[in-house]
């Protein structure tokens, strides 16, 4: 394709490319007709800078504003297709929704001036909330957009205060309004009883038909304060977001508080110490484009030919040396709430795919990882994710990147084990202690809980406080958003649950029982003591590790047959009876027996003495009962498969 198409664009040449130059031209060289222009930074001061972002609950167009936004930068789109840009990831446009922060600069000219606006998008989905903090560290504003056919949903409402907590301005967009279902006034309603706007703030717009887009660049200039900096201040930049590039090594996105960053200049790190010198410097425009430099308040990217992921520490303050700053207020590192084991279906596919997993997290910092070893699937990794979803993308993104063929255990929860002199974190099912009480070292076991948000339309209210109940939900209370007396009113829902009843088929009963007009968001809320055992299964007598489940004392024998019931049916049969058991400690609490293959041992015997045959039936049913004392279970990899994945639905 490229050689095809570089003759005719430069017919006058003649290209000799390797098949090294063509990969490289074809992964890096290759840019967006826009990006051709070239765009000279210092003609933006701070008073002429916007920097912005975009936060909206999940499916509410947020992508296609952002798109829509991006006036000149990208070719203007027929009426009703849809490019989605920013969303570049293969599971962002088949799953129709934002997983990685993305940066664009755009230029605008209003009021005789030309303005540099910085959009940094944000995904939509509580899984993803370390990558909205990070975006909005870098604004000084955001558009809250709300769907008109939906009305205020529960992430919408945790990232408002998210952002209000950081002084950014909010400019509220209502989008959608050109559908037939909308209704304006009833969500502005709700936007003013749920965040205190004033109705005539509220920007009505349709971000598939362009309508209203002009005014939301408009009030992005009006409303939002510039960010503020001097060029004559030594250089203060802070870095929100990085990426690798094979060939150029780290790609950091910076903002420039104060001083310029230009090419040829020394910078050095306040969290590693270390120097660099930067060999590149641009803008996202919305792919790369070099600049000269990088002024106060501006958003861009730089490569100083760092080798080393780990080296861009998200939230560092980078400096020239020495000079001394003081370093900008970093993050708090991503905590982990769900872990999974990721193992190869081939063994001797290990190597690879702890590689291709590192590659992965070099763009999701989020994602801890360390070894983990199983009798029964061999060598793998335990990863740890903000939430399902979160496991569910990068268990995608694995698969279609590099081509990944992998069994991912059932999700579990970090648990506090406490002993009499220590306590520790387990995420391992199979390094939970099998019993602990008064007797034992373990004095006590506490689980990870949150506070959970539920909006809903009224007439769902009982089948969700249903559903919080059977999850052993506490504190549970409800208000509405508007007013009552019709089935579009709606309510929220707040209680505190255990975040392990979150990790399995919660979200999948939350939509079925509300017919999926249901919201759900959660944050954090600490440990709390439970009652809670492990559970392992055995196979003719042998624990099997990877199948192991924490549970509830008060659900473990439901628990246990539901599980058995499961393994025998998908386990193959054997020669010999094979026992399939729960256990909690030494406690059986369900078992299900595998009967053996049945086979007409005379088949093969043709006359002869009965005699012969009788012997020949002894020596048969020795054999049988021999094998059933040390027969091993053959347990495929398709199995595991099959258990693992209906245990993760």
């Amino acid at each position: 394709m490229l050689l095809r198409h570089l003759p005719q664009a430069c017919p006058s040449k003649i290209f000799h490319f390797s098949l090294g130059q063509l990969r490289y031209l074809s992964v890096s060289r290759v840019v967006h007709p826009a990006s051709a222009r070239t765009i000279d930074t210092t003609e933006f001061s701070c008073d002429v800078i916007r920097n912005f972002s975009i936060i909206a609950h999940i499916d509410h167009g947020k992508s296609t504003l952002a798109d829509r936004s991006l006036t000149g930068t990208i070719p203007r789109k027929h009426i009703g297709t849809n490019q989605q840009v920013l969303d570049k990831l293969k599971v962002e446009r088949e799953r129709g929704i934002t997983v990685k922060a993305q940066t664009a600069s755009m230029i605008h000219d209003a009021n005789g001036n030309k303005y540099l606006l910085n959009l940094i998008d944000t995904p939509g989905h509580v899984d993803f909330s370390w990558e909205v903090s990070r975006s909005l560290a870098a604004c000084q504003g955001a558009l809250l957009l709300v769907d008109a056919t939906q009305g205020v949903q529960a992430q919408s409402i945790s990232v408002f205060h998210i952002a209000k907590e950081r002084g950014l301005m909010i400019i509220p967009v209502l989008n959608k309004i050109d559908m037939p279902a909308a209704d304006p006034l009833r969500i502005i309603a709700q936007l003013q009883s749920t965040f205190g706007i004033d109705a005539d703030d509220v920007l009505q717009i349709s971000a598939k038909t362009g309508f209203g887009a002009e005014k939301v660049l408009q009030s992005i200039i009006e409303r939002i304060p510039p960010p503020s900096g001097s060029v004559h201040e030594p250089l203060k930049a802070f870095l929100f977001d990085s990426h690798y590039d094979q060939y150029r090594g780290v790609i950091s996105l910076v903002n420039v508080r104060h001083g310029v960053i230009r090419k040829g200049d020394k910078i050095a790190s306040c969290h590693t110490r270390k120097k660099y010198e930067v060999t590149e410097v641009g803008v996202l425009h919305p792919e790369e484009v070099p600049t000269t430099c990088l002024q106060p308040g501006q958003v861009g990217y730089i490569a100083c030919n760092m080798k080393e992921s780990s080296e861009a520490h998200i939230g560092d303050t980078l400096h020239q040396p020495n000079v001394h700053v003081d370093p900008m207020p970093g993050f708090q590192p991503a905590k982990a709430m769900v872990y999974a084991g990721i193992f190869p279906v081939d063994t001797n596919d290990f190597i690879k795919l702890e590689e291709s997993i590192r590659r992965l997290t070099l763009t999701d910092r989020s994602v801890t990882m360390q070894r983990e070893s199983s009798t029964a699937l061999g060598q793998g990794c335990r990863l740890g994710f903000l939430g399902t979803l979160h496991m569910d993308v990068f268990r995608q993104r694995l698969e279609d990147e590099y081509d990944a063929n992998i069994i991912v255990t059932a999700p579990t929860v970090p648990y506090r084990v406490i002993y009499k002199d220590k306590t520790v974190v387990v995420s391992n099912p199979t390094d939970f202690p099998d019993e602990w009480g008064p007797a034992s070292r373990v004095r006590a076991v506490e689980e990870p809980i949150v506070n959970a948000s539920i909006i809903v339309p009224e007439e769902y209210l009982g089948n969700m406080m249903d559903l919080c109940f059977s999850r052993r939900a506490q504190d549970v209370d409800h208000r509405y958003l508007d007013s009552g007396g019709s089935t579009s009113a709606r309510v929220m829902l707040t209680c505190t649950l255990p975040l392990s009843e979150i990790v399995t088929d919660f979200f999948d009963q939350l939509k079925s029982r509300s017919s999926g007009y249901a919201s759900f968001d959660y944050e954090d809320a600490g440990y709390k003591a439970s009652n809670l055992v492990k559970m392992t299964f055995l196979l003719n007598g042998k624990a099997v590790d990877a199948l192991a489940l924490i549970v509830h004392r008060s659900v473990e024998q439901e628990v246990g047959r539901m599980w058995v019931k499961k393994l025998h049916k998908v386990i193959p049969r054997q020669l010999f009876e094979v026992p399939i058991q729960a256990a909690v400690g030494k406690r059986i609490v369900a078992r299900e027996t595998l009967s053996a293959m049945r086979a007409d041992v005379t088949a093969g015997l043709y006359g002869g003495h009965y005699e012969r045959k009788l012997k020949h039936l002894e020596n048969q049913k020795e054999s049988k009962r021999r094998m059933k004392r040390i027969g091993n279970v053959d347990l495929p990899q398709d199995a595991f498969f099959d258990i693992l994945s209906t245990k993760a639905k």
